[in-house]
């Protein structure tokens, strides 16, 4: 998604609308213009991507239905992702009508599919720590001591990737050992991280390059790590650790959680962690939790392993 610029100035006047006025981050408002733009595509595959709002200027609720039996039946896209693509039209059909170009927002009139109810994706605590000790042959002290604080920071404190490179050096008080992040909507909370992970982060300060920049996390050439960049050095040392369940960054964050529940935090402490504006949203941990305990559970009870019974 990173350096996407829409074609059609209707759009990119859009995301800009999305991040001076609605306060959305810039990589979000350009997601939701990039849905905007494949719905468009999505309508007249021929057309060129500059007249994308020319090509939406008479769709319906009809045509916004069509486009999610697309997604949903041929495509497979999970709910969460319709549902996100919806959004975006809709908050770009409203922005149409507040600009007086149209008198309808078609969207507001088809009903998102309901989320689907899969729990996250969980990593064992043994596991976490085969990613953790995982180190590649050949990186340069500053690339090492770097992507080491970075796996630690996204463990130990639970934030998103987006809120990982967005931070910056004066965010950061290792004494304390807490940063202040900026979340979704631009929400900004007090962190917490543990003794490892500031043991990491003070090795990398200490080899990272001088730089203009006040990113915390930098590029080799001195700029801010990229929400890519960050996602590609992740899975390459995942694919490296041995690790045989597939994981994100956001799969550490899901952990996070469900590893301090299961080792006695409690709900409204975790949800104040992650961010989140309610609690309803932190307690699918628990379901988290109790799967856990289900598959240990059942691995380690003999009874049923008895041949006969």
């Amino acid at each position: 998604m990173a350096g996407f610029v829409p074609s059609d100035p209707t759009l990119a006047d859009f995301a800009v609308r999305l991040t001076a006025e609605a306060n959305y981050s810039r990589r979000t408002a350009t997601e939701y213009a990039r849905d905007v733009e494949a719905f468009a595509k999505f309508l007249k595959p021929d057309a060129a991507a500059a007249q994308a709002a020319q090509t939406l200027a008479g769709v319906g609720p009809a045509d916004i239905r069509r486009y999610v039996l697309e997604m949903r039946d041929r495509r497979g896209f999970k709910a969460v992702s319709v549902r996100r693509k919806l959004f975006a039209l809709r908050k770009f059909f409203a922005f149409e009508k507040q600009e007086g170009r149209r008198t309808d927002n078609p969207a507001a009139e088809v009903k998102p599919p309901k989320p689907d109810k899969a729990l996250p994706h969980v990593l064992k605590q043994t596991d976490v720590a085969k990613l953790l000790r995982t180190r590649i042959a050949g990186r340069s002290d500053i690339l090492r001591l770097r992507d080491v604080a970075m796996l630690e920071l996204l463990y130990a404190s639970g934030v998103r990737r987006a809120e990982l490179v967005g931070l910056d050096t004066w965010d950061v008080d290792l004494e304390r050992r807490t940063m202040r992040v900026l979340g979704k909507g631009n929400k900004e909370r007090l962190v917490l991280f543990n003794h490892a992970a500031a043991d990491a982060m003070r090795a990398y300060l200490a080899v990272r390059p001088r730089s203009a920049d006040g990113a915390f996390f930098l590029t080799e050439r001195g700029t801010r790590l990229s929400h890519n960049q960050a996602g590609k050095i992740f899975r390459l040392y995942a694919d490296l650790s041995g690790v045989q369940q597939h994981a994100t960054p956001h799969t550490l964050r899901h952990s996070f959680a469900t590893h301090l529940l299961q080792n006695g935090a409690d709900l409204v402490t975790i949800k104040e962690l992650l961010g989140h504006a309610s609690l309803a949203t932190t307690q699918i941990y628990t379901n988290v939790s109790l799967e856990h305990m289900r598959r240990t559970y059942d691995e380690s009870h003999p009874r049923d392993g008895e041949p006969e019974r």
